[in-house]
This record gives structure tokens, C-alpha cells and sequence, in this order.
């Protein structure tokens, strides 16, 4: 029994040394085989993940929306919860983050045309964006809250006094509510603004708006910097809570897998959970 258990452990070991020298052989003649590819990684060449590594850059995405990405007023630099994912997730592919920022109209728009690689920000699933980009995980899930004018704070109390003709909610374009507020208040008008999720704001404050919907946490933190004019509609209550997530564009099976453990990481221990406290509580809304 004995010496039939060495002669296997024998022929195994040549085995792999005979395939180890034919993997050398098709390096020496400078060849990249499937077997040698295989040997490596498995990873084809033409995947994020292989080529990110080997230029050693991941391009990333993002829009602006606080607690999940910002810049700091008074210095530039780049904060949030998922800027400070990215981050280790470059530190641990041992790779140097890009960051390039845009608008959430142009955000799956610039991650299809290749501008980037991976886009990093806040992004709340729809429909619409889920046949067009690949979404990662999720690695977490938000609702959303209503913002309005202190002057109209006491007229409107609940989401439900919001399905009126009477009422125009104010959206930024291209944000995850702007599809969804048709079909929770039918009755309601809707007007959008462009560019980042904080201008959804300013039509409320100049009375142009009655109400703007928004991300919950986006909602507590500009209450918070906006105490003289801006209330928070049941605060502890979400509207249409939904997954919250990055996206890669569809094709790149290995990038998508590698950053959706990645992401099932970042989650099951802690990680995402501890990084929203320790953002809510530096922007001063926890």
C-alpha cells in the first residue's frame, strides 16, 4: 500500500515538472499558448482585471454625492464611502487609482465608452441602467427622502401629501428617482436639473419646486449643512429602498466575478457598514 501511494506521489511529480518545462518552452519561444495563459492566471489578456494590472492604473469613475463620494471643500481631496473602497481595492491589486470625475446623466454613458473602468459612486439600480451596465455585488442598498422648504414644512407631513397636481418634484437628471417619482405620485409635475445630485436642490430653494427627492443619506447630510431653509419629510422612513452599487461594463466576465467577491467582502465583514458610520458621523449627520 505504501509503495503504491510513493510511485503515485512519483508520476504526479513528473507530471507537473513535464508540464512546467513545456510551459517554459512556449515562453522561451514567446508564445502566449492557452496552457501557458492558463499556468499564469486563466485571465485573458483582454480583461480589466489583466490589463489593470499589468499597466498597473484602474481607471475609475464617480459623481459626487455625500457620504459615498466628495471632495473636501476646503482642500479638493476625494472622501467618501466607496472612494475609500476603491482605494484598498487598488492598494490590495497593488494598482493606482484614476479617478475621473463626471455627471450622473454621463455616468454609464463615459463607463461604455471606455473613459473608465470601473464606475466607483453611488449607484442606485434601475431598470434602464441594468441593460446597459453590469452592476457589481450589490454592495449596499439606500432609499430616499424628500427635501423641502421650511415655508412648506408644516402643509406637507407624510409622502403621501406629495400626489397632487399641485406639487413639482425636482430631480437631478440622470439619478435613480428621476424614473421612479412618476410611479409612486402619478398626480405630481416633474422638473430635473443638471449636473450633480446637490443642484436637485435649488429649484425647492428658489420656490420653483415644491419637493426634491433624493438619496436618503444625500437628503440628512444637506438638511444638515442647510439648517435655514431645507426639512427633511419623515426622515426615518426611506422611500423605495433599493440596491446601491459600482458598475463595469457587460463582456468581462472576469472583472465583474473578481469585483463582485470583492464587493461580498467588503460586506460580510463589516467593512462598507463600518466606512457609511465613520463618513455620516465626519460629514456630521449621524
Amino acid at each position: 500500500m505504501s509503495e503504491r501511494i510513493e510511485d503515485g506521489k512519483r508520476d504526479f511529480l513528473k507530471g507537473v515538472a513535464l508540464a512546467g518545462a513545456a510551459a517554459g518552452a512556449f515562453a522561451a519561444a514567446g508564445a502566449r499558448p492557452a496552457m501557458a495563459q492558463m499556468l499564469d492566471s486563466g485571465v485573458p489578456e483582454s480583461s480589466v482585471l489583466a490589463k489593470c494590472r499589468k499597466e498597473g492604473v484602474l481607471r475609475v469613475g464617480y459623481s459626487q454625492t455625500g457620504p459615498w463620494f466628495y471632495k473636501d471643500a476646503k482642500t479638493g481631496d476625494l472622501g467618501g464611502i466607496y472612494k475609500d473602497a476603491v482605494d484598498q481595492l487598488c492598494r490590495e491589486m497593488e494598482v493606482k487609482a484614476d479617478y475621473k470625475e463626471v455627471t450622473f446623466a454621463n455616468s454609464t454613458v463615459g463607463l461604455r465608452r471606455g473613459d473608465y473602468d470601473l464606475y466607483g459612486s453611488s449607484l442606485t439600480y434601475t431598470m434602464a441602467r441594468a441593460v446597459t451596465v453590469n452592476y457589481i455585488g450589490p454592495l449596499y442598498a439606500k432609499g430616499s427622502l424628500l427635501v423641502v422648504h421650511k415655508d412648506d414644512a408644516a402643509k406637507y407631513k407624510t409622502r403621501d401629501d406629495f400626489n397632487s397636481p399641485d406639487v413639482t418634484f425636482s430631480v437631478v437628471a440622470g439619478g435613480s428617482e428621476e424614473p421612479r417619482i412618476p410611479i409612486l405620485w402619478p398626480k405630481a409635475k416633474l422638473i430635473t436639473t443638471t449636473g450633480q445630485v446637490y443642484l436637485g436642490a435649488e429649484p425647492v430653494r428658489a420656490r420653483r419646486a415644491t419637493v426634491w427627492m433624493c438619496g436618503d443619506s444625500d437628503a440628512l447630510l444637506f438638511a444638515k449643512r442647510n439648517p435655514g431653509w431645507a426639512v427633511v419629510i419623515e426622515p426615518e422612513k426611506p422611500i423605495d429602498r433599493r440596491p446601491n452599487t459600482w458598475a463595469v461594463r457587460y463582456g468581462d466576465s472576469e472583472w465583474k466575478q473578481f469585483l463582485d467577491m470583492f464587493g461580498a467582502f467588503m460586506v460580510a465583514n463589516g467593512e462598507i457598514d463600518r466606512l457609511f458610520k465613520l463618513h455620516m458621523e465626519k460629514l456630521g449627520a449621524a
